[in-house]
């Protein structure tokens, strides 16, 4: 009998141990109990963790909010032409186009949008007009002709616009353009209407279109408006800062104490891998920052960019980057290298390595810092010349290694080659591992040397831009006396480094 009244069975398990039956829960219970299971900890847990992922995106990236609400106000604005009458009186039914071109052409940035809003109006009036004209050309044919010149006519003009999104030129600047005609010239080939009916509708087609492509410019550029420029260009200089602290982490990295304690180690390696590893984002950027320079030549002149701003130049600049992320990937690389140089050799060229890597990174800052400012820089010749002269000392670094123990081993296989030719392959032996653990090192030091090279042709791809940008001065800034230009004159004369 149970503590509450109710019997309970007992088995004997024959090991002097007994078992409780307990009663199974009805069929009922269990769907009962499946479904609040699946409600509570299915939906609602998947609900929670995808507002969860929503608010980070939204925090981190607040543009994305922004463009969210700019989509719903001019969505908002243009559905004014179906509950007012006069306006939907004098566009028709065709309103409905006009939230379409919102929803297709509104895009994150000004640039982007201009692009889309430009060749969605050129590619319907030129198909449009093409397709009117050719319209009437068959239907005063006769019906014997006029599906053979519409069916020809589809065929090449088709086949044309498609042909052309292949060619370089006209795919970065009018690919969708070169959509949107294949399709209107389809829609108007194919349609039963009479020429009389086919103005008509072309006239409320491209009234609502421009509605929508003026509503959609003007609520992109007056409400938080998000310059493809602004984005390219900050996005070369966070590159470049990016580049600076990959290098410095590499080196730093390659020479670190191996003294310390692997959980110190551990953490240290936690912090600094995304930094280390910035220059993978330099790598895969291309594409970026070509789709961010075709959508800024759209862009109307903002701020401190001109309408002809040479956003080539940005590209050439992310090329030149590419280039020099290329040896810090090697550089990263002989990290992980399974032979390693031994500790001595190590600490005699670790201090010149860092001084190059620091003074590299310096440039790199330098150079980031032009480029977020649009001024150029009165220091990047002096730490060019640090930079260099890192090199020197690093070169001589090289020259002055400790060769004692080459000397010993060549010694004895000189004294042994002349007693027998086994104990020359046991000395040959012996000499193969000081060379194998001389050449990670050896690796490094080249690459390091590799890089700044590279660095200075990023330095030349800046200074560039900066001319052809007609970038600022920090000299005409600053407008000094005749006193303090005496005096500069004299310091150029004592410190011409200055």
């Amino acid at each position: 009998m149970a503590s509450n009244g109710n019997l309970e069975w007992r088995v004997n398990m024959g090991d002097g141990t007994t078992e409780i039956l307990r009663p199974q829960a009805s069929f009922m219970k269990n769907i009962m109990m499946r479904i609040k299971d699946f409600i509570w900890g299915g939906l609602l847990l998947k609900a929670w963790k995808f507002l969860e992922k929503a608010w980070g995106i939204a925090n981190s990236e607040p543009k994305k909010v922004v463009h969210g609400l700019k989509v719903g106000l001019a969505l908002t604005i243009v559905s004014i032409f179906y509950y007012m009458r006069p306006l939907y009186e004098g566009v028709g039914g065709n309103a409905m186009w006009a939230i379409m071109t919102v929803v297709v052409t509104f895009e994150s940035t000004v640039g982007a949008t201009f692009y889309k809003c430009v060749n969605r109006v050129i590619g319907t009036s030129l198909a449009g007009c093409l397709g009117i004209g050719v319209h009437w050309i068959a239907a005063e044919s006769g019906d014997k002709f006029e599906p053979i010149i519409l069916g020809i006519s589809l065929f090449l003009l088709a086949s044309a616009a498609t042909f052309s999104r292949f060619i370089p030129s006209v795919k970065s600047r009018f690919d969708y353009g070169a959509m949107i005609f294949v399709l209107t010239f389809c829609l108007v080939s194919i349609s039963g209407y009479r020429v009389e009916k086919l103005l008509e509708l072309a006239r409320t087609r491209i009234s609502t279109i421009a509605i929508g492509t003026s509503l959609c410019i003007f609520v992109s550029m007056l409400f938080c408006p998000i310059w493809a420029g602004s984005q390219l260009q900050s996005l070369t200089a966070r590159n470049l800062d990016k580049l600076a602290l990959s290098l410095d982490g590499c080196v730093c990295e390659y020479f670190e104490n191996d003294d310390d304690t692997g959980e110190m180690k551990n953490e240290d390696q936690k912090n600094n891998n995304s930094k280390v590893e910035g220059y993978k984002c330099v790598l895969n950027s291309k594409a970026s920052e070509e789709s961010m320079a075709n959508f800024a030549r759209w862009e109307p002149a903002h701020g401190r960019f001109g309408f002809r701003h040479p956003w080539k130049k940005y590209l050439e600049v992310g090329g030149v980057m590419r280039k020099s992320a290329y040896c810090i990937e090697a550089l990263h690389g002989c990290l992980n290298s399974e032979i390693q140089a031994p500790n001595s050799l190590k600490l005699h060229l670790a201090e010149p390595c860092k001084a190059l890597s620091s003074s590299s990174s310096q440039v790199l800052k330098e150079l980031s810092i032009v480029i977020k400012k649009m001024k150029k820089s009165t220091k990047i010749d002096f730490l060019v010349s640090n930079m260099n002269i890192a090199v020197q000392e690093l070169q001589n670094a090289i020259k002055s290694l400790p060769s004692t123990q080459m000397e010993v081993s060549l010694s004895e296989q000189d004294h042994q080659e002349a007693n027998n030719e086994d104990h020359h392959k046991a000395t040959t032996a012996a000499t193969i591992p000081p060379l194998m653990e001389l050449l990670p090192l050896a690796t490094l030091v080249s690459l390091l040397i590799e890089t700044t090279s590279r660095i200075e042709h990023v330095v030349n791809a800046v200074e560039t831009l900066a001319n052809v940008a007609d970038y600022d001065s920090e000299d005409e800034k600053k407008k000094p006396s005749s006193s303090d230009n005496h005096d500069h004159n004299v310091a150029m004369r004592v410190f011409p480094e200055a």
